[in-house]
């Protein structure tokens, strides 16, 4: 079992690595829109419907990547001190009344909404001779089967943890700032009473 929830894991992280470069073509869209308007002075009116399905997409695509990495917003002013079953009885109640409704709707309305976009061959209103936005609309339910899919191994682990008292590990990606490494550059790590020349 728990190597299923790791593989699971790595594939939330690989999808959110992958969907992560779009913010490198989104910079170099912006980066040719900004040199075409102002030193060419010849704008084009598609980069801003580009910029936002772009955003759009890294938004809602690292939300699975984001989750299998316990990266989202939480309020740990109490979380943190509950012991690991009370944490996990939480997590459980919140997935079953907040996580699973939610995500099961923008599965349903997603797949419905981008059904009628592709129908329909939906190009944006936005600007004049705006691009296609139908594929841009299927990444909402991609979106939300990613998040729906990751959402249930975590409430497997807190099943687990109910079980045995302790979360089950997860796979650990790179963090922006090595948090460890920049406390024991500042002497951060050390006793209030010990001089940072004492430091082994």
């Amino acid at each position: 079992m728990q190597k299923l929830l790791l593989r699971i894991d790595r594939l939330s992280t690989f999808v959110g690595h992958a969907f992560a470069w779009s913010i490198v073509a989104l910079t170099l869209i912006i980066t040719f829109e900004v040199f075409s308007r102002y030193a060419l002075n010849a704008p084009h009116a598609w980069v801003f419907d580009a910029s936002y399905m772009l955003y759009g997409t890294l938004f809602m695509m690292a939300g699975a990547y984001t989750l299998a990495t316990a990266g989202h917003v939480r309020g740990d002013v109490l979380y943190g001190f509950f012991r690991p079953r009370t944490q996990a009885t939480l997590d459980l109640i919140l997935y079953f009344v907040f996580f699973l409704p939610g995500v099961l709707a923008l599965c349903y309305a997603g797949w419905t909404y981008a059904a009628e976009s592709w129908a329909i061959q939906e190009h944006s209103s936005v600007s004049a001779d705006g691009p296609p936005i139908y594929p841009f609309k299927a990444v909402i339910p991609l979106a939300g089967i990613a998040l729906l899919i990751q959402g249930m191994v975590e409430i497997v682990r807190c099943i687990v943890c109910l079980q045995q008292g302790e979360w089950p590990s997860r796979t650990q990606d790179v963090e922006e700032v090595d948090v460890e490494k920049l406390r024991h550059m500042v002497h951060a790590d050390l006793p209030p009473d010990q001089p940072e020349g004492s430091a082994k």
